[in-house]
């Protein structure tokens, strides 16, 4: 049987969700955006032993909705017979569906055969990321490491960046400041500080979310030069966010902050370190991410390849025109920039 999720379930809910974007305080977070949530479970004898959390969003200017089920595990036909429901109900055109399993476990023709499953043509997370095995020391870490990795970290020690976890609001303020600084810098779009502010606010007091500061002291008194939020849930330690100052660089401090976010993964029990997201394997040198990309795989993990992103169609002719329209405002905003 499937049925709402209520709150008396929450740590039952959290125990099956497989990543942070399925946790109960991250449906919280988005409650408080104005974004409608669903959470679902189903039962085997009064007992969860499945859930899906899904976002509803507003389409301007129609009455249609769309879901979102990110970074859940693929749903059951059970579940998924219940999102078609939920769908006709809520006059959804689709439920994108983005789950956090690897390419190999997943086999989607199968369940082609009894819904309207398609590949989504447009992704929100990337296929790819980087997970590093967080069972071994940290010396089988360092190991695995490029050299130049290595030598940055330890030069970045050497000049005298350190790392402190803070989760002070003042901190928190030095991130926003930070943030808007690198979106600026590196010309890209960044959620509004209140969104940021909203998570940080429902996500810390779950200890799922922490911030760590790199440092460093000059004449002009101590200075962040970097700061991450990182977030913690069901033994995976996750980098979800960074921002960084144009100053000091050339000490490598994100190098060092990465180090440091490893090292307080494995203090914390972690197992896997996500480093959520990456290229695909041979990347494009001219890409705008490249240089993130390789700035992740100097640390020894292993690219992953998810997955994938699907959409579960519920209304067919709406959602040849959403397409339609959505490729029309891609190439607009492409030639605007």
């Amino acid at each position: 049987m499937i049925a709402t999720v209520f709150k008396e379930k929450k740590e039952g809910f959290n125990r099956l969700a497989s990543h942070p974007l399925q946790s109960w305080e991250w449906g919280e977070f988005r409650l408080k955006t104005g974004i409608e949530v669903l959470r679902l479970g189903l039962f085997s004898k009064n007992k969860l032993v499945e859930t899906a959390q899904i976002s509803l969003h507003q389409i301007p200017f129609t009455g249609y909705r769309i879901g979102y089920f990110p970074k859940g595990n693929f749903p059951s036909k059970e579940m998924l017979d219940e999102f078609m429901k939920i769908g006709a109900s809520e006059n959804l055109i689709f439920i994108k569906i983005e789950p956090n399993i690897e390419k190999k476990n997943l086999v989607i023709s199968d369940l082609k055969k009894d819904f309207p499953v398609k590949e989504s043509p447009h992704p929100l997370f990337t296929r790819y990321t980087f997970r590093l095995n967080m069972n071994r020391s940290e010396d089988e870490l360092l190991s695995v490491m490029h050299h130049k990795t290595r030598y940055n970290i330890k030069l970045a020690e050497k000049k005298g960046v350190y790392v402190v976890e803070d989760n002070s609001d003042e901190a928190f303020n030095k991130y926003l400041a930070l943030l808007d600084e690198t979106t600026v810098r590196q010309k890209f779009y960044a959620h509004t500080p209140k969104y940021h502010r909203l998570m940080w606010e429902t996500l810390k007091p779950a200890k799922i979310a922490r911030l760590l500061l790199a440092k460093y002291k000059d004449q002009g008194g101590e200075k962040t030069l970097v700061a991450w939020v990182l977030f913690l849930f069901n033994n995976v330690m996750y980098y979800p966010y960074g921002a960084s100052s144009a100053e000091f660089r050339n000490l490598m401090p994100s190098n060092l902050i990465m180090w440091k976010a490893i090292t307080y993964a494995k203090k914390h029990k972690a197992e896997t370190f996500d480093m959520w997201g990456a290229l695909g394997p041979n990347p494009d040198p001219n890409d705008p991410w490249y240089g993130f990309h390789k700035f992740k795989e100097g640390f020894g993990a292993d690219l992953t390849e998810l997955a994938g992103s699907y959409d579960l169609v519920i209304n067919k002719k709406a959602y040849l025109s959403y397409n339609l329209l959505h490729n029309f405002r891609e190439l607009y905003l492409k030639m605007k920039r």
